[in-house]
């Protein structure tokens, strides 16, 4: 309880923090309504395509908890901050904007985090059957 209690403390002053760096900006409205609009995507877009995926997975059989849940809600939040450069509109005028392949990177996010969540779930078999046998 402790624990908890020091960590929603932490939580609290970096809150605090990052609302008087707002404060301090010369038009705070636009970043507000920028973590607003964050807030709705993920509400609106991520947060029910995870409960899809998992509601499928168990219409399957298969068991998404843990790992592969918190995979699935990772690779929802960087596809939903990689959305406005995947989805810009043919080229650009300044070159300088957008210079990095978006596509590129946000696969091989994409990539990473499906190993990370096949080792991290084969780690997790292969201690399983550690403690079974012993």
């Amino acid at each position: 309880m402790g624990f908890r209690c020091a960590v929603g403390g932490f939580g609290l002053v970096l809150a605090g923090r990052g609302g008087w760096l707002l404060l301090q900006q010369p038009e705070p409205w636009r970043i507000a309504v920028w973590l607003g609009g964050a807030v709705v995507v993920h509400d609106a877009l991520v947060a029910p395509l995870v409960i899809a995926v998992a509601a499928l997975a168990a219409a399957a059989g298969l068991r998404l908890r843990g790992v592969p849940r918190g995979a699935l809600v990772v690779a929802g939040s960087l596809t939903a901050i990689a959305l406005p450069p995947l989805l810009r509109p043919g080229g650009v005028a300044n070159p300088t904007v957008l210079p990095l392949d978006y596509l590129r990177n946000w696969l091989l996010a994409m990539a990473a985090v499906a190993l990370l969540t096949a080792a991290c779930a084969g780690v997790r078999a292969v201690l399983r059957r550690t403690v079974r046998r012993a």
